[in-house]
């Protein structure tokens, strides 16, 4: 049976027959996402790190306090996600967790020395050649999977509008 989605996809990648898996470009990035993972993990192993946890230290190594919802949006994570990730790295000793004390209902995020330590200890560890790509190439994948992303976003924001209070 084919549904109204499976048609447009159809008509949109000019096919007459049944998509096949990799004709699907959510899959593309759901197994590249796969691929990074395994690749990043000998890296972040050897630091106690799961990729989660190693991105979140990258977004504090942009802006070293947050608080733990600007975190979330930046990571686009929710905070009931991100509280263990936050309280693991913390027992790593490479973030602290406080509350703010101008808004007590804020918890804010910041690394520690050896949190900033990590920079350096990861600054010859790039996945770039693993890639296979020219710099351009690099750019322009990373641009257009950012812009899939964030239309796929936009796109949600009437469904999201309606479920809220």
């Amino acid at each position: 049976m084919q549904t109204h989605a499976t048609l447009l996809f159809f008509k949109e990648m000019n096919m007459s027959s049944e998509p096949k898996l990799g004709d699907y470009l959510c899959f593309a990035v759901y197994s590249a996402n796969l691929a990074f993972g395994k690749a990043y993990k000998p890296i972040l192993e050897r630091l106690g790190l799961t990729y989660t946890q190693y991105i979140t230290v990258v977004a504090l190594w942009e802006h070293n306090e947050q608080t733990v919802g600007q975190l979330g949006d930046k990571l686009f994570l929710e905070s009931n996600t991100l509280t263990p990730i936050l309280k693991k790295l913390a027992s790593l000793g490479y973030v602290t967790r406080q509350r703010d004390p101008l808004d007590e209902r804020q918890v804010l995020v910041r690394l520690t020395a050896e949190g900033l330590r990590l920079r350096e200890r990861l600054a010859d560890q790039s996945l770039y050649d693993a890639c296979g790509m020219s710099e351009a190439d690099f750019a322009a994948v990373r641009g257009q999977v950012v812009r899939v992303r964030d239309n796929l976003v936009q796109s949600m924001l009437p469904y999201d509008a309606s479920v809220s209070p």
